[in-house]
């Protein structure tokens, strides 16, 4: 081809490819005209490659002209994509424009549920006084939840628990208690242990049940041990926890799986004693708080312990109850209610 039907043909290439990139609205649409025209595969290279068909003086002669051409090309691109990159700066001051002189929004912070904080804390106290963390199982069998803790079946003690069970015969536990052949089957004596998770039980909700809660057990074996030893361990976490020097008043209770069985009560920090109606101990004075105990003979037995020579105690400390006492809370259903106006004063 000649070379002046070939410059030509470049200045119509050069018309055609500026109007498509001054035609470009958006940086997708220009990359497209880029890709299109000015890439490897474009018209220029396909001009580019005739270069080897011309003599010399034509070689020089067109290619000047074809460097030329793709100077010009790329400085108009260039200006286009600066003005397209004003335009867009524009727009954002228009729809999105801030005085970065004006103070800050706040961000809300989240925080623990007074529940988990006060679970954290009573671990805390407890590892402080030599006890381990055991996590508990959410759902075990009958024999752990209730014959291993000396409740066969047909026992009548089974009616203290409103049990949920699933199909297949597991049980929801309804006391962190279902830990404790586990905890004292499997570890050497001596054996300190707490259990803190949620148990479950089908009962009717009020100001002081909940169908699902949280329970802290703890385990104890070793030679020796007796009931001065739990009410001295007792004594030392519920001070700390309440951080006061809890009075605690004991009197006798049943539960199948300690012997004796024991109510733990604490003196009421509302009302102090005085006369008159207090809605946290109902005017009692006393607040029961911790069902506890000696470790029944048959539950050392059934875990491979001799209880003629090894003894030991057991508590399931309820600690929404705890909480409720700690702060005056009047009803456990708050706890769960979700409502942001009760949570964030904790």
């Amino acid at each position: 081809m000649d070379v002046n039907q070939l410059i030509t043909q470049l200045k119509q290439v050069e018309i055609h490819i500026t109007n498509e990139i001054t035609a470009a609205q958006t940086q997708q649409e220009l990359n497209n005209v880029k890709l299109t025209y000015l890439s490897k595969k474009g018209p220029l290279k396909d001009l580019q490659k005739q270069l080897a068909d011309l003599k010399d003086g034509d070689k020089s002669t067109f290619g000047k002209e074809l460097n030329a051409t793709l100077s010009k090309l790329q400085d108009t691109y260039n200006k286009q994509e600066q003005h397209l990159t004003q335009q867009k700066i524009i727009s954002l001051k228009q729809k999105e424009w801030q005085d970065a002189t004006l103070p800050g929004k706040k961000q809300h912070i989240g925080h623990l549920h007074p529940i988990t904080h006060m679970r954290e804390e009573a671990e805390d106290i407890f590892q402080r006084m030599g006890f381990t963390i055991v996590e508990p199982r959410t759902i075990d069998s009958d024999y752990n939840v209730f014959e291993a803790l000396n409740i066969p079946v047909g026992h009548p003690a089974r009616d203290m628990w409103d049990t949920f069970w699933t199909q297949n015969g597991y049980i929801p536990i309804t006391h962190t208690s279902a830990m404790q052949h586990r905890i004292i089957k499997g570890n050497d004596v001596p054996i300190r242990a707490i259990v803190p998770g949620r148990c479950f039980r089908q009962e009717a909700t009020d100001a002081t049940h909940e169908h699902t809660f949280y329970q802290i057990e703890g385990v104890y074996v070793d030679k020796n041990i007796t009931i001065t030893d739990l009410i001295g361990t007792l004594k030392t976490f519920l001070s700390a926890f309440y951080e006061r020097d809890v009075q605690l008043r004991i009197q006798p209770s049943y539960f199948p799986f300690v012997e004796p069985g024991l109510e733990i009560m604490i003196d009421c920090a509302i009302c102090k004693g005085k006369e008159g109606y207090c809605s946290t101990c109902r005017g009692q004075r006393w607040i029961e708080l911790v069902p506890a105990g000696s470790i029944h003979p048959n539950v050392l037995e059934m875990a491979g312990l001799d209880p003629e020579e090894y003894s030991g105690f057991a508590w399931g400390m309820g600690l929404d109850r705890l909480v409720m006492i700690k702060y005056g809370i009047e009803d456990l259903r708050w706890f769960h209610s979700g409502d942001l106006r009760f949570l964030q004063q904790f």
